[in-house]
């Protein structure tokens, strides 16, 4: 609370005027801010072992930013503090998310209120992306374009570590750097962030070439020779990077002579489906194509080249595969359900019809399809009618439903039956055994109105 402002607006009849009436800043409540500032940095960050803790971060990442208290900004020292703060809380994913989110905003809000207004005007619009047009005249000289590094750190934290829908505005900040001259910018677009080591970014031997960039979230992969071993390769190139900070929304970009793609309707063409599918082919794979699946599942993902209906979390192709080749990955497809958003995608709708078809419903994949009817949406249609015809598969399908909320039961029964009327009526018909269980099924979705 060392500044205070106050402005005003005032309707003209010229349009709108915007003023500042009262700009105040209390000489020694600054000061004394500026003296915790350095204090903190010295005891938590420098010298600090331990975690800190989101709120002081939420701070103290504007107050580096604020020109009132750093009139020259040093980018370099600024970024080693941002830097120190997340080596403290790496050993906490969830705390780090927080401090990185923290650290992001400060950056944006300096960037968007800051820096670019010195170049560029702005239509702003609660409908679409803010607009930038270079003003005529800007002075592009050397001292004003000094913190542009400021920018391409902030870029490079959102197309890391952002979800897929937030990636547009990294591209926007590298895309302005490069428009207002930084050579790094254009490296950058061209090569990547630089995050990473060459050798993890470029691999070139006698079976494949891999090439990735995470700017763009882009890995191209030729395939020189079609086998097993070319693709395990390919394979531990991807995950490796995924383990290591890549974006998990990656799309690949193949050259391969063959064209598998799995037996699942309304899955996109892509090279990125191609590429899974064809390495679906090789058995020996499959343990590898699982440690794939794991580190590229992330809720409010998506691979960079679906939309739309198509529109599929990372790790889709290759869970999908393996959970209509065998039961010993049932558990990945109850992972990736679990962090399914079914808001903004439906493809799971197709995977829980071929699921169903290929492996029916038994002992070992009712909980699986159980886990992939509570994902699906409304659209979802499920053929398993017939199969729970059987009073002892109705039981298994009864046993997944047990101590559900009443909506989601509800919402579980419909790709199978359709609207509870059709249920009841069949309840109505049944007898002995089957009737007790159809009740029962429908006692349990009418908790919903409870």
């Amino acid at each position: 609370d060392y500044r205070f402002t106050c402005r005003g607006k005032f309707q003209t009849a010229q349009g709108k005027l915007h003023l500042t009436l009262l700009e105040y800043v209390n000489g020694d409540k600054r000061e004394a801010l500026l003296d915790n500032i350095h204090a903190y940095i010295g005891q938590k960050l420098t010298q600090g072992k331990h975690p800190t803790k989101p709120l002081e971060t939420f701070f103290l990442a504007r107050h580096l930013l604020d020109p009132q208290l750093f009139p020259q900004l040093d980018v370099a020292w600024t970024i080693a503090q941002y830097d120190r703060i997340q080596a403290l809380n790496k050993s906490r994913p969830d705390a780090l998310a927080e401090h990185r989110a923290d650290i992001l905003r400060a950056i944006t809000q300096w960037a968007e209120n800051v820096f670019l207004p010195q170049f560029y005007d702005r239509a702003l619009s609660a409908y679409r992306a803010t607009e930038y047009t270079l003003k005529a005249g800007a002075a592009l000289d050397k001292q004003a374009l000094a913190p542009i590094d400021l920018l391409l750190y902030g870029a490079v934290l959102i197309l890391r570590h952002e979800p897929s829908y937030a990636k547009s505005k990294g591209l926007k900040f590298l895309d302005i750097a490069r428009e207002l001259g930084s050579e790094r910018a254009v490296r950058m677009l061209a090569e990547g962030s630089g995050s990473f080591p060459d050798a993890d970014i470029r691999l070139n031997n006698a079976l494949l070439e891999c090439r990735a960039n995470d700017v763009f979230a882009t890995i191209s992969i030729t395939i020189a020779r079609e086998e097993e071993a070319a693709y395990a390769q390919a394979l531990a190139f991807i995950t490796h990077l995924l383990d290591n900070g890549f974006p998990k929304s990656c799309q690949i970009k193949l050259k391969s002579r063959v064209k598998e793609y799995l037996p699942i309707k309304g899955l996109a063409k892509s090279d990125t489906h191609r590429f899974f599918a064809n390495a679906l082919a090789y058995a020996g794979l499959q343990p590898q194509l699982e440690a794939y699946a794991r580190a590229a599942i992330l809720q409010f993902e998506f691979y960079a080249d679906t939309e739309g209906e198509k529109n599929c979390m990372p790790g889709s192709y290759a869970t999908f595969g393996l959970g209509l080749l065998d039961a010993r990955y049932f558990p990945l497809v109850q992972h990736y359900m679990a962090n399914v958003d079914e808001e903004h995608q439906s493809v799971q709708d197709q995977f829980t019809a071929a699921f169903a078809e290929q492996h029916g419903v038994t002992r070992d994949s009712a909980p699986v399809l159980a886990a992939c009817l509570r994902a699906c949406t409304d659209n979802a249609k499920v053929k398993i009618q017939a199969e729970l015809d059987e009073v002892e598969k109705l039981e298994l399908f009864c046993q997944q439903l047990q101590g559900l909320d009443g909506y989601l039961v509800e919402h579980m029964l419909y790709p199978v039956w359709g609207k509870l009327e059709k249920l009841a009526a069949l309840a109505r018909k049944a007898q002995g055994r089957r009737k007790e269980l159809l009740l029962a099924l429908l006692e349990a979705a009418s908790r919903a109105d409870a």
